[in-house]
């Protein structure tokens, strides 16, 4: 399995460092707001990662941190009279659920950055102690010039990066790149220290947390936006390889970015889209399926159009699922077909061949498409090779695991059954009168309540789709 490593700037073959063991790190949310549909897209992407890992055999222990003390939310929480923690707790709360229906497996943990404060001032007083830190008036900072592998991973170098820097009015650093570790002073929340009372900087928790719950040894893969990369990812291993020596992420993955209609999303701009506002319009297979179309590293643009398309190729792709149910709810002779074997085959090590080559979701979804389009035809035949059908039934599921997508059951209250039944007996006794105008009525209006009807040769089948 190939793995695009920002590091490097290449694919590399991806094992773990220990047996089967996979340590995931994934940037989490600072919780001050509702989650977004730029969150969605990180998480969907690195929760089809870790299925395919999972699918692969490797025990992924996944950890993905929450930013609650962080400058946005003591704003919010003086705006809003809320204390920070319960702001963060809100928000969360409310972001977790939502991912549950998109269905985003969840963390092994999910650690908060006001419970390892330990944790945190144990590594900056241990980059301290190797030289790469100081202390000022206003706080704890982190030595750039020092740590001689500073921009290795967003490429950049010192000198632009002192360029570009700016100083606070509130801080004293003797460099313009240098970056807290520690802040010193009250605030809304804050903590006592060696350096006195204050609070991390933003960077140290990941860096921290990290190594806590891989047991302080590398992590396999670290994840997140690719506007994370710098400074944040960057900051990450410095302060992370400043306090032990060692390596401090094998693999490191970055989504690409998310626009809406062409344009960067934005409250001002007025198209910011809300994940509760997106799941409550779209179905969480839609906007799963809509994210996956897009390689987890190229760039995707949002729009109702998209997400609109995406639906109906979810569709498609459950129709095949119950076709399949439909023809192995008997069992019937089965006829061999050497052109079909052939062609499910090819399609379906096509969907895994793309998964493992670096997430190729986009590919691996065509190679799904495909073997639906191989099924639909076959079923058109005289005499199905059942047996081949039963084994693409079994790897279907297993795809559509992989991807996150999730059949929904649509449960009808025993009397609506009755009169949709009802209806489909009236449309019926219209078309052998020749009362077209009628037939078509009944089953234009059905079809606008979500029950698709679907005549054929054994008589008129319907179902329900989700609306």
């Amino acid at each position: 399995m190939l793995i695009f490593n920002t590091l490097t700037k290449k694919k590399e073959k991806f094992e773990p460092a220990e047996g089967k063991r996979v340590n995931l790190y994934v940037c989490g949310l600072t919780p001050y707001d509702h989650a977004h549909v730029g969150h969605a897209r990180t998480y969907v992407a690195f929760d089809t990662v870790k299925r395919h890992l999972l699918q692969k055999g490797f025990d992924v222990f996944h950890i993905q941190n929450i930013t609650d003390v962080e400058d946005k939310i003591f704003n919010r929480s003086r705006e809003s009279g809320i204390s920070p923690h319960d702001l963060a707790e809100r928000f969360q709360g409310e972001a977790v659920e939502l991912f549950d229906l998109l269905n985003v497996i969840r963390a092994n943990v999910y650690p908060k950055v006001s419970e390892h404060i330990p944790e945190i001032i144990e590594m900056i007083t241990a980059i301290q102690k190797n030289g790469l830190a100081y202390e000022t008036e206003t706080g704890v900072y982190f030595s750039v010039g020092k740590f001689r592998h500073y921009g290795m991973l967003s490429g950049q170098k010192i000198d632009e990066i002192e360029r570009g820097s700016r100083v606070a009015p509130e801080e004293t650093k003797e460099d313009p790149a240098d970056f807290a570790l520690w802040k010193k002073g009250e605030d809304v929340l804050t903590f006592q220290s060696p350096w006195g009372v204050g609070r991390p900087g933003w960077h140290i928790e990941c860096s921290a947390m990290g190594m806590k719950y891989s047991g302080g040894k590398t992590l396999d893969i670290h994840g997140g936006a690719r506007d994370l990369i710098f400074p944040h990812h960057e900051n990450e291993i410095a302060q992370a390889e400043g306090a032990t020596g060692a390596k401090f992420v094998r693999f490191w993955m970055h989504t690409g970015f998310l626009t809406v209609n062409g344009e960067k999303m934005s409250k001002s701009l007025g198209n910011f889209v809300t994940l509760k506002d997106l799941l409550s319009k779209h179905s969480p297979n839609a906007v799963r399926l809509f994210f996956l179309r897009s390689h987890y590293r190229s760039p995707v643009d949002f729009s109702e159009e998209s997400i609109r398309s995406a639906e109906e190729s979810c569709k498609r792709i459950f129709l095949l699922w119950e076709k399949l149910d439909e023809v192995l709810a008997e069992e019937k002779p089965s006829t061999a077909d050497k052109e079909f074997r052939k062609d499910c085959e090819f399609a379906i090590s096509g969907f895994y061949s793309c998964m493992d080559d670096d997430f190729d979701t986009p590919g691996a979804i065509a190679h799904l498409f495909n073997l639906a389009s191989h099924v639909f035809s076959h079923l058109e035949k005289e005499k199905p090779d059942y047996e081949q059908m039963a084994e693409v039934r079994e790897k279907l599921e297993n795809m559509l695991w992989i991807l996150g997508l999730k059949r929904e059951e649509i449960e009808m209250p025993e009397m609506t059954e009755k009169l949709v039944s009802l209806l489909i007996d009236l449309r019926e006794k219209a078309r052998k009168e020749k009362n077209f105008a009628m037939s078509d009525e009944i089953r234009k209006r059905l079809g606008e309540l979500g029950v698709v009807l679907e005549d054929s040769d054994k008589g008129v089948r319907w179902r329900l789709e989700k609306r």
